[in-house]
């Protein structure tokens, strides 16, 4: 493929510039840093991508594969190293109404589509929409992610095998009580312990993953009766086969599998979105959303097609693998490689892991996620901006993350018209010759077009009264039925009326709905044209 054409597809996508800093090249150092953060993730990864496979009724295999071959993908071609994709609870909550009527076959087929809608949005940029999220959205949707992903650290806290029969994370299940619950208890503070000293004495090997290490050697040398990953379910298997979805190529089958795919795609996206921006600020490098799209789309149509349940960017992964020291695609790949090791030939050895050191990891990485500086600032902030960080928290725990997002840009966007809307006012003076002068200063557009008639006193003005912009700007049609409303008031009183100081922009919005008649030629050489009449009647039929 030409050159040419190559910086032209990465131009399309919004690609960035993925050269490594001069503390991220691959010396020996920095490639052991990155396998064992790699290995680190992999092993957080399977009790995860079990527990969300319960979650969605399919089999464990199903989102081991899944968390496989997403986080392969996403890896190589994702739009921000470092970051961590694979099964989710965000997509395990959507599928499980798919998979309990319809069945396993349909879920695969409704990945594959859901990966195509993904792949059609980073082609087309869609991606570039995630810089509408206001900060107090991503606070919120810190906050929340961390509370939910510490609430399904609970299920752990179970009697190996009842927690998966309730389907549904803490909801149903036998709870550990006596010694059992005080030993999970000491091995989780123990590791969360490892892991707060461990970078104070040594950074050669990531604290989790020593924190993991030492508790699991503990557990096995004393044989402690503790719940181990292997009772949750077993994690052995072969290779992902290919596979085409058994249903039946009918519109009927389309009508199904369109209105989850179209969630899916959606909350796969935002998560993604939301990590990577979350993952550029830690690593201080700017990711491609675009990318990142057709990454998670390719991801998701690939693991469809090899019997996995899809998946998205994981932000408590990610933020271990940022953690341990992964800066690069490598760390990522490292993961999505031990993690099909372990399915293929270390089962026996991982499941003897005791869940209470993948919850003391899980648990520490809640504690690092969660934006604590939000709760200090609650009260300095504008009251809108604290409603919205608690708002989109809230939603998140108790819905899911694409519609507390949703909610929380709808809420900001809402709050900002008001608060422009109430700035619209207006100085006025009289010229020597006698016309009436408003020095109109705020924006005007939907909100303020009220404020905005309000300002003229029709009346008592003199015959020539002249409107000046400079201070303004006309946004939108609201804007201009206000200005062709005004007019027609001075009109019917026998009055003239000018507008003064319109940007180009403005202009052009004027010119092409018919509303101006033009008085003295613009000045190209500037953005600002100089006096124009208005001609009333294009839609108000005056």
């Amino acid at each position: 493929m030409p050159r040419s054409i190559l910086a032209s597809f990465a131009n399309r996508l919004d690609l960035p510039d993925l050269r490594l800093s001069p503390d991220e090249k691959l010396t020996p150092a920095r490639l052991r840093i990155e396998l064992l953060s790699g290995l680190t993730v992999a092993l957080a990864l399977v009790p995860e991508a079990v527990a969300f496979a319960f979650v969605a009724g399919v089999h464990p295999l199903v989102g081991l594969y899944a968390a496989f071959l997403v986080g392969l993908v996403t890896a190589l071609i994702g739009g921000r190293p470092g970051m961590i994709s694979g099964a989710t609870g965000a997509l395990a909550v959507v599928m499980v109404a798919l998979v309990a009527e319809h069945g396993v076959e349909y879920l695969f087929a409704t990945v594959v589509l859901m990966g195509i809608l993904q792949v059609i949005a980073g082609v087309m940029r869609w991606g570039k929409f995630i810089r509408l999220v206001p900060h107090p959205v991503m606070l919120g949707f810190v906050n929340g992610l961390a509370i939910v992903i510490f609430l399904a650290q609970m299920t752990q806290f179970k009697v190996p095998g009842s927690a998966e029969a309730s389907g549904h994370g803490t909801a149903g299940g036998e709870w550990l009580s006596g010694a059992p619950l005080w030993t999970m208890l000491a091995l989780v503070a123990a590791t969360m312990a490892i892991i707060w000293v461990m970078p104070r004495i040594t950074r050669a090997i990531p604290a989790p993953l020593a924190g993991i290490g030492i508790v699991a050697v503990v557990v096995i040398a004393f044989g402690l009766d503790v719940p181990r990953v292997g009772d949750m379910a077993s994690i052995e298997g072969g290779l992902p086969a290919f596979h085409i979805p058994t249903v039946p190529m009918t519109w009927e089958t389309f009508e199904i599998i369109l209105p989850y795919a179209v969630i899916l795609a959606a909350i796969g996206l935002i998560e993604s979105l939301l990590t990577l921006n979350l993952v550029g600020e830690m690593t201080g490098k700017r990711g491609g959303a675009s990318q990142e799209c057709v990454a998670q789309g390719a991801a998701n149509v690939l693991t469809g097609f090899f019997g996995g349940m899809g998946g998205c960017a994981m932000i408590g992964q990610s933020m271990i693998n940022v953690k341990s020291g992964g800066r690069t695609r490598v760390a990522a790949v490292a993961a999505a490689l031990f993690l099909l090791s372990f399915i293929l030939f270390a089962a026996p050895l991982i499941e003897q892991i005791p869940l209470a050191a993948l919850v003391g990891v899980m648990f520490m990485v809640v504690i690092g996620t969660f934006a604590w500086n939000s709760i200090r600032i609650l009260a300095k902030v504008p009251l809108t901006d604290a409603f919205v960080i608690v708002l989109v928290t809230v939603v998140t725990v108790y819905s899911d993350l694409a519609v507390a997002v949703v909610v929380g840009v709808i809420v900001s966007a809402l709050a900002y018209a008001w608060n422009n809307a109430r700035r619209i006012h207006a100085k006025s003076y009289l010229t020597p010759e006698g016309a009436k002068v408003y020095q109109v200063q705020g924006p005007l557009f939907f909100g303020s077009s009220d404020g905005f008639a309000e300002m003229f006193d029709v009346a008592a003005d003199p015959a020539r009264v002249i409107v000046d912009f400079a201070d303004s700007r006309v946004v939108d049609q609201s804007a201009l039925q206000a200005i062709e409303a005004v007019a027609a008031k001075y009109e019917a009183a026998g009055k003239r009326i000018q507008l003064r100081h319109l940007s180009r922009d403005c202009h052009r919005l004027l010119t092409k709905a018919g509303h101006l008649v033009v008085d003295s030629e613009d000045d190209p050489d500037y953005a600002l044209a100089v006096n124009y009449d208005v001609r009333t009647g294009i839609l108000g039929g005056h």
